[in-house]
C-alpha cells in the first residue's frame, strides 16, 4: 500500500490557472458510458471486485442499532456463500471495503463488527453531514469524537460556502484542521459537486482538497440534488492525476450518490482504470458509496449462477 498523502503547501498559482473544458469532459464521459459491459465469468469477476470496493452505508434518521447491527454481517458476507462456492471464490475473503454510519452509530458498528470478529473498517461521516454549516469547533469535535468511538476513517465534508467564494486559503486551512483531528483515521472530503456549479470549482476543490492533506475524494454526500456524475468524476480523477504527477502521492477516489445498478459499478470500474489505471482499482484507493448497489450485485452475480434472478427476498437483506 502507498504512503498516505501528507498534502503540500497550497498553491494558489496552480489553483487560479485552472480551466476545465466542459465539451470535452462531457465528449469523454459519453465515451466511456458507451463502452461495452464484460460478460459471463468476466462480468462476474469485475462485479465481486466491485462489491469488494463499496462502502455499505446507512444514512438515515431512522438508523438503530438493529439495522446497523445487520448491515455489519451483509458487509462481512455480501454475498450468499453457495453463491460464492460455486465461484470457487468462498475463502477468497469476499467483504465489502466498510461499513458507513453517522457518527452517533460508530460505536454499535465496531461493537457488532468486533463481535463477529471482523476487523472490518467503519466509515463515519462527520464536520456537520451533509450541510457542513455548523460552527467549525463543533464540526472538528464530531471528527475527534468518531475518531474515539473507533471510526478508522472519516468522511468529512467541505465548506461550500468557502469553494463558491474562491475562498481557498480558509477551505484549505479547515481541511488540514480535519486531518489532523483524523489522527491515524483515514479522512475522505466530500465535495457535494451538485452544489459547486462548475466543473472548473469541482476541479479546484479537488486540488485544494488534495493539498490540505485528504486521502480520498469525494464526489457527494448522497443529499443533494446531483450526485455522483460521470464528467464529474472525470474531472475530479483528473485533478487527482494532476496531483500524483505533481507530488508522487495516490489520492482515492470515491463516488457517492445515485449508484443503484450493478451495471452503474461496472461503468465506474472501467472509468478509473481507464483514467487512473489498475492501481487505483483497490480498495485503498477507490470505493463506491452506497446503499442499495449491493442488492442489484448479488441479482446478478445469482443470475450467472443459476441462470435466472432470484426474487429480493431470496437474497439477505443489505
Amino acid at each position: 500500500m502507498s504512503a498516505r498523502n501528507p498534502g503540500m503547501k497550497l498553491d494558489l498559482e496552480w489553483v487560479s490557472k485552472v480551466r476545465v473544458n466542459t465539451q470535452a469532459v462531457l465528449r469523454r464521459a459519453k465515451q466511456i458510458q458507451g463502452h461495452k459491459i464484460p460478460k459471463k465469468q468476466w462480468q462476474a469477476a469485475w462485479l465481486l471486485k466491485a462489491v469488494a470496493c463499496i462502502d455499505l452505508t446507512t444514512l438515515a434518521g431512522d438508523d438503530t442499532a438493529s439495522n446497523v447491527h445487520r448491515l455489519c454481517l451483509k458487509a462481512i458476507q455480501p454475498v450468499r456463500p453457495d453463491l460464492l462456492k460455486n465461484m470457487d471464490m468462498q475463502d477468497k475473503g469476499v467483504t465489502t471495503a466498510a461499513v458507513c454510519v453517522y457518527p452517533a452509530r460508530v460505536a454499535d458498528a465496531v461493537a457488532s463488527l468486533r463481535a463477529a470478529g471482523s476487523s472490518l473498517l467503519v466509515a463515519s461521516v462527520a464536520t456537520g453531514f451533509p450541510a457542513g454549516q455548523t460552527p467549525l469547533e463543533t464540526r472538528l469535535q464530531e471528527v475527534r469524537l468518531a475518531v474515539a468511538d473507533g471510526a478508522g476513517e472519516i468522511d468529512v465534508v467541505i465548506n461550500r460556502t468557502l469553494a463558491l467564494t474562491g475562498r481557498w486559503e480558509a477551505m484549505y486551512e479547515e481541511i488540514r484542521q480535519f486531518r489532523e483531528a483524523c489522527g491515524d483515521a483515514h479522512m475522505k472530503t466530500i465535495l457535494a459537486v451538485g452544489e459547486l456549479d462548475t466543473f472548473t470549482n469541482v476541479y479546484k476543490a479537488s486540488l485544494v482538497a488534495m493539498m490540505a492533506g485528504s486521502d480520498f475524494i469525494k464526489t457527494s454526500t448522497g443529499k443533494e440534488a446531483v450526485n455522483a456524475t460521470y464528467p464529474v468524476a472525470i474531472v475530479m480523477v483528473r485533478a487527482i492525476r494532476d496531483y500524483y504527477r505533481c507530488s508522487g502521492y495516490t489520492v482515492g477516489f470515491k463516488p457517492a450518490g445515485g449508484i443503484r445498478t450493478a451495471q452503474d459499478s461496472l461503468i465506474w470500474l472501467t472509468l478509473i482504470k481507464e483514467e487512473l489505471g489498475d492501481v487505483w482499482l483497490r480498495p485503498h484507493l477507490f470505493r463506491l458509496g452506497a446503499s442499495s448497489l449491493l442488492a442489484d450485485i448479488e441479482r446478478q452475480i445469482y443470475h450467472h449462477v443459476t441462470g435466472r434472478y432470484a426474487a429480493y427476498h431470496e437474497l439477505p437483506l443489505a
